[in-house]
């Protein structure tokens, strides 16, 4: 739990439930095991795991609130350099998709920059909720494989 609990962004149920599984023959079988235990958990549990993400360039990070993991993720994607103009169309598309979904927008921030961003902020809020959803847990996935790899290296 101390060193797999912050793979998925404040929900170290997850680590703790694929634990079970063990043992794994490699990061892959370990991630496989997480993601699994995310997609067979209850309806309530994926909401609540989507909406344990802070939102990108929000209040949490100027105030610097953020998981250590998330604090890296977010300036490896330049969301700590942003433009004026970046950081007002970042925040307003965050705070629009929050409103429609009801959910933070999830995006795997070490693929993008804050253009590609803001472009997939403003292409997802056309999307149908259950897609997503799905949408969301898919980019958590990533983070998460991402995260692993990191304390595995």
């Amino acid at each position: 739990m101390e060193r797999f609990g912050g793979v998925f962004e404040e929900s170290p149920w997850i680590a703790r439930e694929a634990w079970e599984a063990r043992p794994f023959g490699s990061v892959d079988a370990l991630h496989a095991a997480m993601v699994w235990v995310v997609e067979h958990s209850p309806a309530t549990a994926r909401l609540e795991l989507i909406r344990a993400h802070p939102d990108l360039a929000g209040k949490a990070a100027i105030a610097g609130d953020l998981t250590p993991e998330s604090t890296r993720e977010q300036a490896s994607a330049g969301l700590d350099r942003l433009t004026p103009a970046q950081y007002e169309r970042i925040t307003g598309l965050t705070a629009a998709y929050r409103e429609r979904f009801g959910f933070p927008f999830v995006v795997c921030a070490r693929e993008h920059t804050p253009d590609s961003i803001i472009d997939a902020a403003a292409r997802r809020l056309a999307a149908d909720p259950d897609q997503e959803e799905q949408t969301a847990l898919t980019e958590i996935a990533k983070i998460a494989r991402l995260r692993l790899a990191d304390l595995v290296a």
